[in-house]
């Protein structure tokens, strides 16, 4: 695993656990290795957002999806100015 997986994982686990979530396609289902590429919305917002403000992800835009990726690049350059999550750690 990679460095401050563990606790991406912990993190996601303790957010999402026992919650509704809903998946946003963007134009591609899925990438070049038959990996579901999607959006996941908890209670009206992205939790992928949450996960790159917090540092807990990198960005990886995977062309031709992309619908936020300017909001979600501004994200994870935040947390990456304040150095948190993977960004202190890694």
């Amino acid at each position: 695993m990679q460095c401050y997986g563990p606790e991406a994982a912990e993190f996601t686990g303790a957010q999402l656990t026992g919650r509704t979530v809903r998946l946003e396609l963007d134009r591609e289902r899925r990438d070049k290795y038959g990996r579901l590429l999607a959006y996941v919305i908890v209670d009206g917002a992205r939790f992928n957002d949450e996960l790159l403000r917090r540092g807990y992800a990198r960005l990886l835009v995977i062309p031709p999806n992309g619908k936020y990726g300017r909001a979600m690049l501004d994200e994870e350059l935040a947390a990456r100015r304040a150095r948190l999550g993977l960004w202190g750690a890694c």
